[in-house]
């Protein structure tokens, strides 16, 4: 069954040691409450503590010509199958094998463009993009399903 059919699904888990840059992908990662991935730059107690981009949005950066991957705009969970951005906040989402996310913000702003702007020719993060907290923690790897667990709609 394809990840098409089976509904949606993480395709990829990046994490990197520096802000503003591509990620490597690394398979699987824990993720810890209050803090995010362990290992990666963005990781703290703040409300953007793991980042999650879909393939279709990098698809679409792919189709206008740029050589992109899972990872290179920064994101630490590619996803297939969901409609990121238009989540409400409070959105909670959960892996198969326990992770409970809560989405807290959709897209940024980007103040300054950053190494994956210059790198990649354009970055659709700030567009697409999400951010969500750890509730739940636990290990993410990729082939994990992904549920819509619950939808409180918060104020952005």
């Amino acid at each position: 069954m394809s990840a098409e059919t089976a509904g949606p699904v993480v395709i990829s888990v990046n994490i990197s040691d520096e802000k503003g840059t591509k990620k490597c992908a690394v398979g699987h990662c824990m993720a810890v409450v209050k803090q995010g991935l362990e290992g990666d730059a963005h990781a703290g107690d703040w409300h953007r503590q793991i980042s999650l981009l879909a393939t279709e949005s990098i698809s679409k950066m792919r189709d206008a010509g740029l050589d992109v991957w899972p990872g290179d705009f920064g994101e630490n969970v590619t996803t297939q199958g969901i409609d990121l951005p238009v989540l409400p906040i409070g959105t909670r989402l959960r892996t198969s094998a326990g992770v409970l996310l809560e989405v807290t913000q959709i897209g940024k702003v980007c103040h300054e463009r950053c190494n994956i702007y210059y790198e990649a020719g354009d970055c659709v993060m700030p567009r697409e993009g999400i951010f969500v907290i750890v509730i739940e923690g636990g290990e993410i790897s990729e082939g994990d399903r992904i549920s819509i667990e619950a939808s409180e709609p918060k104020e952005a």
